[in-house]
């Protein structure tokens, strides 16, 4: 199965947004003659889907824009040099008000996983309003405990526990903030 690339699937988005307003004004044209009630109903709810297609890919660029230069806890590279975060692992439904980071530690056993996570989950916390869910998860098979590193990341009550932490905290601080010293 051959793969796109971030930027062919967002052209491949802009040109179905072009493709729909396109037809919507085909079809407002024809409609406008022979039932204006309708034909503003149905241009209202198209313009409205088309607005919500929009904001989902402007959230996503927004969001991988906003976590691509976060530092990894051990090494002086970010997340996206060293490949433990893609922009094709981060997923935002914004009707949903869900953002989904699935992000990869460079080995099986890395002890900064949850680090990682945690890192990410203040860096978007501080930034997107409280009604976003936050949901972030290690890739599939790519760490030894999984399921643990997943569920201590998904808890309220651990991540402040672990917030609550001076040294944790700086080192949280510093992973975030360290590019834009």
């Amino acid at each position: 199965m051959r793969t796109r690339s971030y930027t062919q699937r967002r052209k491949e988005q802009f040109d179905l947004i072009i493709k729909t307003v396109m037809m919507l004004l085909i079809l407002s044209k024809s409609m406008i003659s022979s039932s204006f009630d309708f034909s503003l109903f149905v241009v209202t709810y198209c313009v409205v889907k088309l607005f919500f297609v929009v904001l989902n890919i402007l959230t996503q660029v927004r969001t991988t824009n906003f976590v691509r230069d976060i530092r990894d806890p051990e090494h002086p590279y970010s997340l996206e040099q060293l490949s433990v975060l893609s922009e094709e692992s981060i997923t935002v439904d914004e009707k949903l008000g869900l953002i989904l980071i699935t992000f990869t530690p460079t080995i099986q056993h890395c002890s900064m996983a949850t680090v990682i996570g945690l890192c990410l989950k203040v860096k978007l916390m501080r930034y997107f309003p409280p009604h976003f869910k936050l949901d972030i998860k290690v890739s599939p098979g790519s760490h030894a405990n999984e399921e643990a590193v997943n569920k201590q990341l998904n808890d309220k009550e651990r991540v402040a526990a672990a917030l609550e932490n001076p040294n944790l905290r700086q080192l949280v601080d510093e992973c975030i903030y360290s590019n834009e010293l």
